[in-house]
């Protein structure tokens, strides 16, 4: 009888132990493993997002379009001269300002319709509490709803739902926003 009761206590003990252990062999594997389990401190976003473009603080909407692998700003009477895009933005945003910006590179933009070269700069905006620094090409949107298109080059740091918009309106750090 001794001897079936000891079985039976080992055999708890050993089943007990082999739960906990696979429980934390679990919990290590989502510590562990990068891009798994909880998604840390990535923000929430919807299909249109408010950005303010910094340092001149316009305000203007962003479509967020995870198919684009980089963003891309509306530049009207967009001129390069000596590596330097001179555009101005449409008058909805700032149109009487002119922006002066250097080209860091110069992009091939393709699609069923054209094939394109784009020169691309380097702009810092805000969207919700995140100050970005990312590289858009410039191209004449006029005939799309948007000014700027926020591709994956610039969502790193957020979840899309692309069932809601406007989740998040700008909250620049302060200094940042005119």
């Amino acid at each position: 009888m001794e001897k079936m009761e000891s079985a039976q206590k080992r055999f708890r003990i050993h089943r007990m132990l082999r739960s906990t252990s696979l429980m934390f062999l679990l919990l290590l594997i989502i510590l562990l493993v990068p891009g798994k389990g909880v998604p840390g401190d990535k923000i929430t976003i919807g299909e249109v997002e408010e950005v303010i473009l910094l340092p001149w603080g316009v305000r203007m909407p962003a479509r967020i379009d995870t198919g684009a692998a980089t963003s891309s700003l509306d530049a009207r009477g967009l001129k390069v001269k000596n590596n330097i895009a001179e555009f101005k933005l449409p008058k909805r945003y700032g149109g009487a300002l002119e922006l002066r910006l250097p080209v860091t590179q110069w992009q091939n933009i393709r699609s069923a319709d054209f094939k394109e070269k784009r020169p691309v700069v380097e702009i810092t905006f805000c969207m919700g509490p995140k100050l970005l620094h990312i590289e858009v090409n410039l191209n004449d949107r006029s005939t799309v709803k948007y000014p700027l298109i926020l591709g994956r080059n610039a969502l790193k740091d957020f979840i899309v739902d692309c069932e809601r918009s406007h989740c998040l309106p700008p909250s620049c750090p302060e200094g940042f926003s005119k």
